[in-house]
């Protein structure tokens, strides 16, 4: 079992970002920072069910296929759900449609108590407000001996790093420049004590970076 995580980020560190309105809820830079992920194979057939063998099957593909290899619960924070979005709709069932790409037990971090969310494939959303390694137990006491992965959003994800509590850490830097946002690195100076590095670059441009104790 490890702890892990894979996030994308820009090329000045940034994993959100802040262009959405309501017509674009995602915003027009989303699609950019997303963009090597979202075109390959794997992504394809795994989130919009294409069946074709459409899509890319290169570095980035290798990296999709390792993204959920192995996964048996996960970790994210309220605003990853959505529940920042929508605070107050009791009918609201976060950004991932009826049918989740997770397919484990999901832990949402969140302040707002709320009724477990079963979904179709396989996914659970479980609302707890608790502190990293406390949340980080239950969702080991329900991953069957598989890793839990650390979602997302960065602010949870910085906080299992200061934490010491991730053995890999995989970021893949896409050649963009955000210039606002959250980023990942803050207040994290000398991370890299204690982990193995290492980087490759795909096609795409995008460098796929490895943490991995």
């Amino acid at each position: 079992m490890a702890v892990r995580v894979d996030l994308m980020i820009s090329l000045d560190g940034f994993a959100t970002t802040t262009d959405q309105t309501p017509d674009v809820p995602f915003g027009e830079d989303w699609p950019r920072l997303v963009g090597a992920y979202a075109a390959t194979r794997t992504f394809r057939e795994r989130v919009f069910k294409d069946k074709t063998g459409a899509g890319t099957t290169d570095l980035d593909d290798e990296y999709a296929k390792a993204y959920s290899a192995n996964v048996g619960a996960e970790i994210m924070g309220a605003g990853m759900f959505g529940l920042h979005n929508f605070p107050d709709d009791p009918n609201w069932r976060g950004w991932w449609g009826d049918e989740p790409p997770f397919g484990v037990p999901v832990f949402v971090l969140s302040h707002k108590q709320q009724p477990s969310l079963k979904m179709a494939g396989g996914t659970t959303f479980h609302f707890i407000d608790t502190h990293p390694a406390d949340a980080l137990q239950q969702a080991v006491s329900v991953a069957n001996g598989k890793d839990v992965r650390i979602g997302g959003g960065p602010t949870v994800v910085r906080d299992y790093l200061k934490a010491g509590l991730v053995d890999r850490l995989h970021v893949a830097i896409t050649p963009i420049l955000l210039g606002r946002g959250i980023r990942l690195w803050d207040d994290l100076r000398g991370l890299e004590t204690g982990f193995t590095i290492k980087s490759e670059t795909a096609p795409s441009g995008t460098i796929h970076l490895t943490f991995r104790r």
